[in-house]
């Protein structure tokens, strides 16, 4: 722009004579500030009338306020120091100077034309008529539609429906190059108008509960807080009439939903104007904070394409079609203006988020608390059970036990610059099937790999917990293709990735994943459950064997031992009648020769008055000795004892007359006895 926007406005007031600032800076803006174009169509009516239904002239900046509509405020401008002439003839000349600062004039040109962004114009009529082959792709399907460049983007989604039976209220055609992107949006767009190859590819998305919407139920049991409730918002798209119904947690700011709306509409947000936002609504309040219903209607319009139509209505005069492509002036700002009423922040409502896991993040287990906590402020409690601890630890509660009881391991991988976050988190991981699904088979792990130091850290436990490979894979995930879940299995002795699903997904064909991925793996433990139950009945029969054989070999230790304790008290006894024995005989020795020694010698005479020959039959033989008569009985006995045949266990017996010896006075002698001169006796045993 050759001049900035004070001066075009005052120029503006100065020609058309407008004094109000808001109703000039409104016509200005319905013109994409082209000064000429604004002149031109406010001159060209009988009267200059206010802006219909508009409460607020100019919308109030995206950090302001979160709506356009009924809760619009009215902004006015600072007082212009350039006032309006009252002289005709000043009028005329600033008009001029005014026309001739833009080096332009009344347009007498006749020809039907269109302008472009690069500055090149071509005329409609001639344009070669020709058929245009649309590949749609759709589902893992191509559909090839062939249609006139001379219909509409409404006739080509009419044709889509026929092809692909996804009604037109619920298409999303995608894929356009960038220069077409935005008229492409448009159901009345001329395809002539948008210079499409002969061969265009485009991306179709279903709008329904295969995409963005769910079936969710419409609100929570009535004991629920209203920012943990999920809200239906059903929304018109004012240039089409399409219906779109979008749910979103009650915890989620207005500037959060202008931007999931933005990647099913493609209206920018600095461009989206909402009708039905109650009053004092702003970007920064959530959904529970607005007073809105639970179920609620609004009306949604890009303020590009009013201006755009406002513009080509009030410059089409003589069969003249002009289109002004004013990007390039867009971002320009008006000096002595605050910056903020002329362009809206583009900063996405996700880099005022805080990180689900704090930047430099160095314990996994801190990490993986505050990354729950923070989901759930985000999205809300409606989520998969995430497993609290480190990434080795979920490992091993998925991984590391029997086949029977081993499940998937799925690691949720977030990331805040992909604009497929917030959808994904709201609509699908928080859908009531999803959530049972991953409770009844599988462990699940999340981590955010917005910060590059938790990133590396990510990939450096996956590298040990898993393997290098896992690591590459997880390096090599565009951010675009996020949230990304890794679904990660025990195949026999190690863990590696079993499937991987990218965010760019409907909530039918995740959970088709999740289910194909359960078959898949529950097949593949069937054959592992068989092998551990056959390794498992082999080792019980080799146990049960091991445990005969330690029965059998005790049972002979126990004989041997038994047997050697026997031998042992044996050689015990016979040690002990051996001790006996010989204590006995030790005994019986000291008493024979006690016995011995109190004999008298044995008379060496062979006869005599006074000596007595006494002979003892034994059971040895026999033995005699003489005595003197006048001897006692005792020394007789202790002659036997002295033998060897002690009396206590022997008993002496005189034959004629017969008498036991050994139970008579020992003190007589033997002649008293009548053992004298001679006499036989016999020894027994008693």
């Amino acid at each position: 722009m050759s001049e900035n926007r004070e001066e075009i406005l005052a120029n503006f007031q100065s020609i058309t004579a407008i004094d109000d600032v808001a109703v000039a800076i409104y016509h200005l803006e319905e013109n994409d500030w082209d000064l000429l174009t604004a002149v031109n169509n406010v001159l060209g009516s009988q009267d200059v009338p206010p802006p219909p239904q508009m409460p607020a002239p100019i919308p109030m900046d995206l950090e302001q306020s979160g709506n356009s509509g009924a809760g619009d405020v009215l902004i006015t401008a600072p007082s212009s120091p350039y006032r309006h002439p009252t002289n005709p003839a000043t009028l005329f000349n600033n008009a001029a100077s005014a026309f001739s600062a833009f080096g332009a004039g009344p347009s007498t040109s006749r020809g039907t034309s269109t302008s472009f962004g690069n500055g090149e114009t071509k005329n409609l009529e001639d344009q070669e008529t020709q058929e245009i082959t649309f590949n749609v792709h759709f589902n893992g399907r191509v559909y090839k539609i062939p249609i006139s460049n001379t219909r509409t983007i409404a006739d080509l989604k009419n044709e889509v429906q026929t092809a692909t039976g996804v009604q037109v209220c619920r298409q999303a055609l995608k894929g356009w190059a960038d220069n077409v992107q935005r008229n492409a949006q448009k159901s009345n767009t001329v395809l002539k108008t948008l210079h499409l190859e002969k061969q265009t590819d485009v991306i179709l998305t279903d709008l329904s509960g295969e995409g963005f919407l769910s079936d969710m139920s419409n609100g929570l049991n009535n004991g629920t807080r209203p920012e943990n409730q999920i809200y239906t918002l059903n929304i018109t798209i004012k240039a089409t009439g399409e219906l779109k119904q979008l749910k979103f947690h009650g915890n989620q700011t207005i500037l959060a939903v202008k931007t999931d709306v933005y990647t099913v509409t493609d209206i920018q947000v600095r461009h989206q104007k909402w009708i039905g936002w109650p009053n004092g609504v702003s970007n920064s309040m959530i959904l529970a904070d607005t007073g809105i219903g639970i179920e609620h209607n609004f009306t949604l319009e890009s303020t590009r394409d009013v201006r755009n139509e406002s513009g080509s209505s009030h410059n089409t005069t003589g069969g003249n079609v002009v289109e002004i492509d004013s990007e390039s002036e867009e971002f320009e700002d008006a000096e002595g203006f605050d910056d903020d009423i002329f362009t809206d922040t583009v900063t996405s409502s996700r880099n005022r988020l805080k990180n689900l896991i704090p930047d430099k993040v160095d314990d996994e287990t801190v990490g993986c608390m505050e990354f729950i906590q923070n989901y759930e402020e985000r999205y809300g409690i409606q989520h998969p059970v995430f497993f609290q601890g480190s990434l080795e630890e979920a490992v091993k509660e998925a991984c590391q036990k029997s086949a029977r009881e081993r499940k998937l391991l799925a690691i949720y991988l977030h990331h805040d610059g992909s604009v497929l976050t917030n959808v994904f988190c709201g609509q699908l991981l928080g859908h009531e099937s999803i959530v049972t699904m991953f409770l009844d088979n599988f462990v699940v792990y999340g981590w955010d790999l917005t910060n590059e130091h938790n990133k590396n850290l990510f990939l450096t436990s996956i590298s040990i917990c898993v393997n290098q490979a896992a690591a590459s894979t997880v390096r090599s995930i565009p951010t675009e293709h996020m949230p990304t879940i890794l679904l990660v299995a025990k195949n026999r002795s190690q863990c590696e990735i079993f499937s991987v699903i990218h965010g760019n997904i409907g909530l039918d064909d995740l959970y088709s994943s999740l289910i194909e991925a359960r078959e898949s793996y529950a097949e593949q433990m069937r054959i592992e459950i068989r092998e551990e139950d056959e390794r498992l009945e082999r080792e019980r029969v080799k146990m049960e064997q091991d445990e005969a054989y330690q029965e059998s070999l005790s049972a002979d230790r126990a004989k041997e031992e038994a047997r050697k304790q026997k031998e042992l008290m044996m050689a015990t006894e016979r040690s002990r009648l051996e001790s006996e024995r010989a204590e006995i005989l030790a005994r019986k020795e000291s008493v024979r020769q006690e016995a011995e020694r109190a004999l008298p010698p044995e008379p060496e005479q062979l006869s005599g008055p006074e000596i007595t020959k006494i002979r003892i039959r034994t059971t040895d033989g026999m033995i005699e000795r003489r005595f003197l008569a006048t001897d006692t009985l005792q020394t007789l006995l202790n002659y036997v004892t002295s033998k060897g045949f002690p009396v206590d266990e022997y008993k002496l017996i005189c034959t004629f007359p017969k008498r036991e010896l050994t139970g008579m006075d020992v003190t007589k002698s033997l002649k008293e006895l009548k053992l004298y001169p001679q006499e036989t006796c016999i020894l027994e045993e008693r």
